[in-house]
């Protein structure tokens, strides 16, 4: 059996079609703007960490603070920045993907319903 829900066959909204929309691909352009720079940055951050770690020893051994070392300071630094990305992408997306988004859901509940 198959359900109409996930046919999309019976509903008469041609999904291809949306996925070619220039809203579709506009909402994926701004999407991806956000996160590719966002990977890149972190793993290169992420890696100078490894990379320091490993080559540098001395370095990452130095004392900041009390018992406190750069490499500590580092480590605990891939938490943070790891907070700091998911929080501005959560209010990248309220602001400026949602919007699009539900824009989208909209419309395609209506064409679904027929009332396109």
């Amino acid at each position: 059996m198959t359900d109409s829900r996930i046919d999309g066959a019976s509903s008469g909204v041609d999904y291809i079609a949306v996925e070619e929309s220039a809203p579709f691909r506009e909402l994926k352009r701004r999407q991806r703007s956000f996160v590719f720079p966002m990977a890149v940055a972190f793993l290169v951050w992420y890696f100078v960490y490894v990379l320091l770690s490993s080559f540098a020893p001395g370095f990452m051994a130095q004392r900041v603070f009390g018992d406190i070392t750069v490499g500590l300071v580092f480590g605990l630094g891939q938490f943070v920045t790891t907070f700091a990305i998911t929080m501005g992408y959560v209010a990248y997306a309220n602001r400026r993907l949602d919007p699009g988004a539900e824009q989208l859901r909209v419309d395609l509940e209506r064409a679904e319903r027929g009332e396109a």
